[in-house]
């Protein structure tokens, strides 16, 4: 199922997005400006202009939760749900009254705000949330919270490197942070507390992210104007080494001494003839090769893995014993 938010309402495509019914206050939403959207099986969160439309059959019907059920303002950004604590908590993002949260399935809110919370700026763009840590985009900064959103710590240009302090949308994977701000798609690796910051120069339509997303190692970013900017790894490791040549085979065994004659002149027999000695070792198999470097790209690129080590060579044929003169 893929849903669109539109300016015009709801759109919902059950065909992959051939084809779209679309969804408005006709059907419960508080405004056809839809600015964000997020669905979690039947449950469907639509951030308006005029509330937060909440379903629970797919997006058929709406109810809408407005300022008279917690949230700061009627006009949301975006909108985010996830579980923490063993709680669903809701995190509506609104334009001038901060960050509502629900600990109820979205019937009711707390705000969080700059007064209550640390938020840099009650004017949310956007929201993510993954167990205790929320994010939350504002035009001021990148907030991060590490105890459900209770409180807040601000990333910067200043102390992080972030391309902008106007944060549009933000998304995470781990300790892998991606923010889309005005000045480009800021990367951290380490949870939020540096940013590598990509631009044009790296391959952008538009230096003006407006929302970003990521599946694994695809990473796709929003621009205004120039496209959807999408960065893709080299999976390729390096060629594993030849493996290295056989050892040479042993030596023959001496051949056995000459039997003692028995009688006046007779002839002792012949030596038993002498033991074969082992072939020599197998040569080592040659290093795998150096995985991808991606150390100095700037695209995106993650590093491929090694590859695997050559098979070592096979060992030299034993030598054969020679018969005693």
């Amino acid at each position: 199922t893929v849903y669109a938010a539109t300016l015009g309402g709801l759109g919902i495509s059950t065909d992959g997005g051939a084809t779209f019914t679309n969804r408005t206050t006709t059907d419960g939403l508080g405004d056809n400006n839809v600015r964000g959207v997020y669905a979690d099986g039947a449950t469907v969160y639509a951030a308006t202009l005029g509330g937060l439309g909440i379903s629970t059959d797919g997006g058929t019907t709406f109810t809408n939760r407005t300022t008279a059920n917690g949230l700061g303002r009627n006009s949301l950004r975006g909108v985010y749900a996830a579980t923490y604590g063993g709680i669903l908590r809701v995190y509506a993002a609104t334009d001038g009254g901060g960050l509502g949260i629900s600990t109820n399935g979205g019937t009711t809110f707390t705000n969080r705000t700059i007064g209550n919370s640390g938020l840099s700026s009650d004017t949310v763009l956007g929201v993510y949330a993954d167990g205790a840590k929320v994010y939350a985009a504002t035009r001021s900064a990148l907030n991060i919270s590490t105890n459900g959103g209770a409180t807040f710590t601000t990333r910067t240009i200043d102390n992080s490197g972030l391309g902008s302090n106007f944060v549009n949308g933000v998304y995470a994977i781990g300790a892998t942070v991606y923010a889309a701000t005005d000045a480009g798609l800021s990367i951290s690796t380490n949870g939020g507390t540096t940013f590598t910051n990509y631009t044009t120069a790296n391959g952008l339509g538009s230096n003006t992210v407006d929302g970003v997303y990521a599946d694994g190692a695809k990473v796709y970013a929003a621009t205004d104007g120039g496209g959807v900017g999408l960065g893709v790894p080299d999976p390729s490791g390096g060629v594993g080494g030849t493996g290295g040549a056989g050892g040479a085979g042993g030596d023959g065994g001496a051949g056995g001494v000459d039997g003692a004659g028995t009688g006046g002149v007779g002839t002792g027999a012949s030596g038993l003839v002498g033991l074969a000695s082992n072939g020599g070792t197998g040569g080592v198999g040659g290093t795998g090769g150096n995985g991808y470097d991606a150390s100095g790209l700037t695209d995106g690129s993650a590093g491929g893995d090694a590859g695997a080590g050559g098979t070592g060579g096979a060992g030299g044929n034993a030598g054969t014993g020679s018969a005693a003169a």
